[in-house]
This record gives structure tokens, sequence and C-alpha cells, in this order.
């Protein structure tokens, strides 16, 4: 008996499918890994600026419709004269809490790295503890020790010297004074450890050869020390001209919801626009002028930065 043999119909089969090869399967577990952090960039942080720049050439109290205003909010803005006189706060305040800030921090930092202290951890430890301390609490502390009246902290020190009772809440210089501190306490220790994060990166090679070549303490600092750290003293005036022109919380908690013109700042001038006046248009108008305004005045300060050890 013959059996008949029949050929397999390869015409009939699937096509094999193509795998990922092991290089792409890791390039899509490591996008899948970091894909949260953009996500939530884009929602949180890339959508709400380009919102805000929509909103500024509109007209919106946040309920109704949109209507385009052109360059409507830009004109209300830099004609309001409080706008002009919270950039003027926002300034004198920024220059009042920062520059000193900077080169207390940085005496701080030496003495820190100095072998003469004792207790450097605790020292450190103590020094950055206002940083994580809640803003809040330090404006209601220091709006306590900043109280009007005569049995306020700074007004009976400020009477051993014979100086009468300073109303901190409502002068033009007592608020912008008190808000300052708040920023200096508040700052200065963060600022310090960056330092001395910087100055113990420096090789004590370079002040062993400078020793052995005579050079005095002042020239190992201005030729040592300076210019290693240039780059810690640039990143450190770039983060604290940013944080000076966006100065918040501490006015807020410290005035309330008064609005007083001594101590209101850009940021709080857009807050309340955007928050209280409903008024989302001027309020994205001025986050923009004050985009700019950042930008200008960090390429100002890190040009002068770059200026330092030449």
């Amino acid at each position: 008996m013959e059996v008949l043999r029949t050929e397999p119909d390869h015409k009939k089969l699937p096509p094999p499918k193509r795998r990922l090869s092991e290089k792409t399967k890791d390039a899509l577990s490591a996008y899948l890994y970091i894909s949260p952090f953009f996500i939530l960039f884009a929602i949180f942080g890339l959508f709400p600026i380009l919102f805000s720049f929509y909103l500024g050439f509109q007209r919106w109290n946040g309920f109704g419709e949109m209507e385009f205003v052109g360059l409507r909010n830009f004109e209300l803005i830099l004609g309001d004269a409080l706008f002009w006189k919270s950039l003027g706060n926002t300034l004198i305040i920024g220059i009042l809490g920062t520059v000193p800030q900077l080169f207390v921090a940085i005496l701080l930092a030496f003495a820190l790295n100095s072998a003469i202290v004792r207790f450097k951890n605790f020292f450190r430890v103590s020094i950055f503890l206002p940083y994580v301390t809640s803003t809040v609490a330090v404006a209601i502390v220091f709006g306590i020790m900043f109280n009007n009246q005569d049995f306020g902290l700074i007004n009976i020190i400020v009477g051993w010297f014979g100086i009468d009772p300073i109303s901190w809440g409502t002068t033009e210089w007592g608020v912008k004074i008190a808000i300052a501190t708040m920023i200096f306490w508040r700052w200065v220790g963060y600022n310090t450890i960056i330092y001395l994060a910087g100055l113990q990166s420096i090789p004590h090679d370079l002040y062993e050869a400078a020793k052995i070549d005579g050079a005095t303490i002042y020239q190992q600092i201005r030729y040592i020390t300076i210019p290693m750290l240039k780059p810690v003293i640039i990143f450190t005036v770039f983060l604290s001209t940013i944080g000076s022109l966006q100065i918040f919380a501490e006015p807020l908690v410290f005035l309330g919801r008064t609005f007083r013109e001594e101590g209101m700042t850009v940021v709080l001038y857009l807050w309340r626009e955007a928050f209280v006046n409903m008024a989302f248009g001027p309020a994205s108008a001025t986050a923009l002028i004050l985009f700019v305004i950042i930008i200008l005045f960090s390429s100002i300060n890190m040009y002068i930065a770059n200026r330092i050890g030449k």
C-alpha cells in the first residue's frame, strides 16, 4: 500500500513577529523609569508656564470666557504706580536681606572650616536648622519679635541705645528691615553649608605649597581660596538673585492681608491681582514682566560675580 506524503504549505503560516532587541528594551525601560518626573513636570511646571504666557494677553476672571486684549494688560501694569512701588520694595528688601547674607555666610564657612573651632558638627547642624524651619513659623516668630509695641523684643533692644520704639509693621523702613532680617536669618545657614562644601573641596596641597613659598594668609585667600571658590560664589549669587526677586511668604505672613504698600513685593502684587482682584490677565502679565526682570538682574549679577578675583 502506497502512503501519500503531503508537503507543508509554507505560504499559509503567519509571518514571524519581530521582537525588540535587548538594547531597545533597555532604552524603553530607562524611559519608563524617568517618565514620572517628566509627566509631572509637564503637568505642574510646563503647562502653567505656557498657560500663564497665554493669559498675559487675555482678560479673564477665572470663570467666564477669555477675551484677547493684546498688550492692554502690560500697559495697565506698567502704568500702575503700585507695581513700581512693589518693584522698588523687592529690590531694597532683596539687597538688605541677600548681600550681607552672602558675606556673613562666607565668614561662617571659613570659621567652620578652620581648625580652631570645636564641636563643628553641632554648629553645622545648628546653622542649617533655620533653612528647614517653616516660613510661616519664622514669620510668626519674627512678627512677635518686631512687635510695634514698647514690649516688643527688638524695641526693647533698640531702647537700650536710647532709640524710641519703632512701628515695624507700618513704617516705610521698619517693614523692609523686619522682612529682610527674616530672609537673612532663614537663608544664611543654607549658603554657609554650600560655601563650606566648596572650601572643603580645595586641595590642602595648594595651601601647603603656598606656605612653603612664604605666602601670607591674605595671599592664600586671594590667590587660592577665592579663585577656587568662584564657581560656588557664582552659584549662590545666581540663586540668591532669583530668590530675592520672588519674596512672597515673609511679607504676606508678617503683614497679613492688609497689603500695605511698605511691604508690597512684586510676587505679592501678582498674587493680589490674581486671587483677590480676580484679574488673571494682569497677574500673568506681571509674571512675564518679572520673568524678564529676573533674567536681566541674574545676568548682571553673574557678570559681576565672574569679575571676582580678576
